[in-house]
């Protein structure tokens, strides 16, 4: 199996989540063994994929580096690391991806209308060894050894318009793409006024959220999926992992997680070598025929 990037180059236009400025977006295809590069064409700085830039997990999935920064990348990054894609450049003139309509199903027709490109050299994973547990209170994120991409994810709010949720996610790219991929990013009206007071939001409305209020979801077209919010959280975890650097095969376990919880079980995964090992799925063909079937619909 070999590494991946896209075909052509392909750019949008679409709203920041919390400045609410237009945002110009551009993927750009690159070489074999570059990785996954983030690029500020307004401050001329580029930014790594990897878990030592990223400097805030609050709200959203933050990279940054000499003070600059790019926003809610995990979305993006949802689509990238599902369909495979090992190196590519995203240039933006703004510090935020593009929020879309709150999902990720909009970069995976980028993706779609540009083309997947099969490159010289072979694809490598990393898999995990030994389990890896990140705990507070009644919250947890854990990777535990697997030959498939498994995401297991629960929630628990006490809202009734969502409650206890849970979803098994066996990876493939048609799978995410159809069961993933239009899960929408969610907030209270309450968090949405609270957010929108300190300057963020801005560009929140609900064309691009699940927004409820106490007792009700008040988009009026209603839900994609009975479930949208935990397979939503699906969606951010796989784009999180995404700053291991490698497609991760392995199996993902969370209650409760969070874009904090995801960063802290990378870095804890990366901590020692006991914990994962890197495979090249060039010369382990056997071993990882799940995963070769899972990309095998991606052109």
């Amino acid at each position: 199996m070999k590494q991946r990037t896209i075909k052509k180059e392909v750019e949008i236009v679409g709203i920041g989540l919390h400045k609410g400025v237009p945002v110009k977006m551009r993927l750009e295809p690159l070489g074999d063994d570059m990785g996954i590069v983030f690029y500020r064409s307004d401050e001329a700085v580029s930014i790594e994929l990897k878990p030592e830039n990223v400097i805030d997990t609050k709200m959203a999935t933050v990279i940054g580096k000499d003070n600059v920064v790019i926003s809610t990348i995990e979305h993006l990054l949802s689509a990238i690391y599902a369909y495979g894609i090992d190196n590519l450049r995203v240039v933006l003139d703004n510090d935020e991806i593009p929020i879309l309509d709150g999902s990720s199903s909009g970069f995976c027709m980028l993706l779609d209308e540009v083309g997947i490109a099969e490159q010289e050299k072979s694809k490598k994973a990393i898999r995990v060894k030994k389990e890896v547990e990140v705990k507070i209170d009644n919250k947890f994120v854990k990777l535990k050894p697997s030959n498939h991409i498994i995401y297991n994810f629960s929630i628990n709010f006490e809202h009734p318009a969502i409650g206890e949720q849970q979803f098994n996610f066996d990876y493939s790219v048609e799978e995410y793409k159809e069961n993933i991929s239009r899960a929408r990013t969610f907030g209270f009206l309450h968090e949405v006024q609270y957010l929108r007071s300190i300057g963020l939001a801005q560009g929140g409305s609900l064309d691009n959220a699940i927004v409820l209020d106490d007792q009700k979801i008040i988009n009026p077209e209603g839900l994609r999926y009975d479930d949208e919010f935990v397979r939503h959280k699906i969606l951010d975890a796989i784009g999180d992992m995404s700053l291991l650097g490698y497609t991760m095969i392995g199996e993902y376990n969370a209650h409760a997680g969070s874009h904090h919880l995801n960063h802290l079980l990378t870095k804890k995964l990366l901590e020692s070598e006991e914990n994962y090992e890197i495979v090249d799925l060039e010369e382990e063909k056997d071993q990882v025929q799940a995963i070769q079937r899972a990309y095998a619909t991606v052109k």
